[in-house]
């Protein structure tokens, strides 16, 4: 892995959570994500499933984890399941955990080859009431591929049928969208290297250059900074490209007087970053441009203050909204007839900004957090307002990652990356 080791008390006190929260003599498993084909023997990079990661730090393919807080032999009451490396592995595929070293990363004692996993999980299913199955109920997941997890939870439930099934999901939850101090930290780490990338590009910008070289010389930053990898794919998005919401092609040429809407983010140790900033192509914004990219950072700045705790996430974009009505009120984008005629399931406003302006982030991007539930401290949420004109050719979105706190304004992770519209021709003209 390309970040550094991460302390395993995090991953501790994040099994100790969960398990806290299991029934009565119920057993857990979670699954390594697998390494999926793309054609001949090629595959795509190995990403790790963010819930065993989460609850063990460990990073790689053919993975499982049991946890089973009540079991009568105290030394199964957490168990990893690793490939079983040797010197052909190490030369081949380069170095896997061995169990010394996944004791290191994840603090668990209890660590068996995968060939034992069968028969040893006989046994704790003899002892065990209630299995608790993983699966994927993220309000936006849309996944046709078969996972792992599902894989195993359908040879799980037809092996042991006769046990109760509960779902890790509903508590992983609320576990992983409050952060711990460590996971700030990291998140905090791969702001900073959003930040790096976004400050070379500033003095690269200008007419001529193709949308794919700014996203080339973002990706170096990141990797030569620790990030493996962009933390979502990167929209680059000169002109009118802007004004499409996820435009990822990346291939057209930055004209002078246009736009480039830049919504990037770098991971690091599978945490992700989200950043999103508008700068001008020649390097100063037009009158016009610069009035509505002052008005979506006047919303950003007033959503900003309403995440505190308590706050409902439906309640809070209406109050955006009507702030952002107000502002595009001001730059003669909507007139009071369109308000008053407005429909109130998709209000006026809506031409205009018609994407939602906040969402969970950590280990996902878009990460886990039920959405009905009020905000808590050491939340995480990117704060991203847009207004998109498409005829007059430009769109604009400014986004920051903040931390929910207990008390006063919420932390701004992105606080040091330059959004002010003068700074930024400062820094592009410097």
């Amino acid at each position: 892995m390309k970040y550094q080791p991460i302390n395993s008390s995090l991953f501790v006190k994040n099994r100790k959570n969960f398990m806290t929260q299991m029934k009565v003599n119920s057993l857990a498993v979670f699954n390594s994500n697998d390494i999926y084909p793309v054609s001949a023997d090629s595959t795509l990079p190995f990403e790790q499933h963010r819930d065993i990661f989460y609850l063990s730090g460990v990073d790689q393919e053919e993975s499982v984890l049991v946890l089973f807080p009540d079991c009568p032999k105290p030394q199964y009451r957490e168990v990893l399941f690793l490939r079983e490396t040797n010197e052909h592995i190490a030369v081949w595929e380069g170095e896997k955990l061995t169990k010394e070293k996944a004791f290191e990363v994840s603090g668990i004692q209890t660590v068996f080859w995968l060939q034992d996993l069968e028969k040893i999980l006989f046994e704790l299913m003899s002892y065990a009431d209630t299995v608790y199955v993983n699966t994927n109920e993220h309000y936006r997941a849309n996944v046709e591929t078969e996972t792992r997890e599902d894989r195993f939870t359908k040879w799980l439930l037809g092996k042991y049928p006769a046990h109760s099934v509960a779902k890790s999901n509903p508590i992983l939850q609320r576990l992983r969208s409050v952060k711990d101090a460590i996971e700030l930290d990291l998140i905090q780490t791969a702001c900073d290297i959003t930040e790096k990338g976004f400050r070379r590009i500033l003095g690269f910008v200008q007419p001529g250059v193709w949308e794919y070289e700014i996203e080339a010389e973002f990706i170096h930053e990141f990797i030569r900074n620790r990030s493996r990898k962009f933390a979502y794919t990167p929209i680059i998005a000169s002109g009118n490209n802007a004004n499409v919401l996820h435009y990822i092609e990346n291939n057209q040429q930055c004209k002078a007087g246009d736009l480039l809407l830049l919504d990037v983010g770098a991971e690091y140790a599978n945490y992700s970053s989200d950043m999103t900033r508008t700068i001008p192509v020649s390097g100063k914004f037009t009158e016009r441009q610069k009035a509505v990219y002052n008005a979506v950072n006047r919303v950003k700045n007033e959503a900003t203050k309403m995440l505190v705790p308590g706050t409902l996430w439906a309640e809070y974009h209406v109050e955006v909204g009507k702030i952002m009505t107000s502002e595009l009120l001001g730059l003669g984008l909507l007139d009071k007839a369109a308000i008053q005629n407005e429909d109130p399931n998709w209000p006026a406003y809506k031409k205009y900004f018609m994407h939602g302006t906040s969402h969970h982030m950590g280990l996902d991007t878009h990460d886990y957090g039920l959405l009905h539930e009020p905000m808590q401290a050491n939340m995480v949420f990117t704060v991203e307002p847009g207004i998109y004109i498409p005829e007059e050719g430009f769109g604009i979105r400014l986004e920051d990652d903040v931390v929910i706190q207990e008390t006063g304004a919420p932390f701004n992770l992105m606080r040091n990356i330059p959004i002010e519209a003068d700074e930024i021709e400062d820094l592009m003209n410097s």
